[in-house]
């Protein structure tokens, strides 16, 4: 089995929404992930989709955007971004999902040897302090990541490989220590993939936390096109 990954796929069939105000490199993008997505995943593949899934607001919306998506080859494991206002509880979540459609939250899921954990993440102290609310939104979201890192403890074998999803990036430039970092450095996951940014360079990105390393896979940096992370050899 391959891991595949790639955020802010940005669907908008029900509700329009121009990503070209991004750069025209966003012209036609869902066609782009679509076409890219076939000729790299197989039916046995796992892709990791964090955040940022389609600008509807309702879940039915939502669920025309992503029925392409759940038609496409391999196994996918969503997560929560900030512009997915669609998102609704686990549980009525789940009941709404096509076949083949996975979703972390506060939890964990395990697809063969592959466990994923994760949660949307937050804004994190960089240059410049938090406001108080973003401190607070910060501390809610570490706590469910921690929650989902222990949901993964438990469904974790020997042998099974560890990965952290996040939406926003678990760091922001100079990297100081954060409550998001804090829980890495316990669960110690096998890579970390994270999104939310648009117009940085891969090559530009936050490539390790604390020794693990950290994979941007928003989709414009990608060139739409899935990120291999792994090849479990299975």
């Amino acid at each position: 089995m391959r891991v595949y990954a790639i955020a802010d796929l940005h669907l908008a069939t029900v509700t329009p929404k121009p990503m070209t105000v991004f750069g025209p490199n966003w012209a036609g993008h869902p066609q782009a992930i679509f076409d890219q997505w076939q000729d790299l995943v197989r039916p046995q593949d796992l892709v990791l989709l964090p955040g940022d899934l389609s600008w509807a607001m309702r879940l039915p919306d939502a669920m025309t955007d992503l029925a392409p998506v759940a038609a496409l080859p391999g196994t996918k494991v969503l997560l929560r971004g900030n512009h997915d206002y669609w998102w609704p509880t686990a549980g009525k979540l789940r009941v709404a999902l096509p076949p083949g459609m996975l979703a972390v939250v506060n939890d964990a899921v395990r697809v063969e040897n592959v466990v994923v954990c994760g949660s949307r993440g937050w804004l994190t102290p960089g240059h410049d302090p938090l406001s108080d609310d973003d401190t607070r939104l910060l501390t809610r979201e570490a706590e469910r990541l921690s929650l989902s890192v222990k949901a993964a403890r438990a469904l974790r074998q020997p042998g099974d490989h560890l990965i952290l999803m996040l939406h926003y990036p678990p760091a922001t430039p100079p990297y100081p220590a954060n409550p998001i970092t804090r829980v890495i450095d316990d669960a110690r996951p096998d890579l970390i993939v994270y999104g939310h940014l648009h117009g940085v360079p891969v090559e530009r990105s936050m490539r390790h936390v604390g020794g693990v390393p950290a994979h941007l896979v928003a989709a414009d940096g990608l060139k739409f096109r899935p990120r291999l992370l792994l090849d479990t050899g299975d």
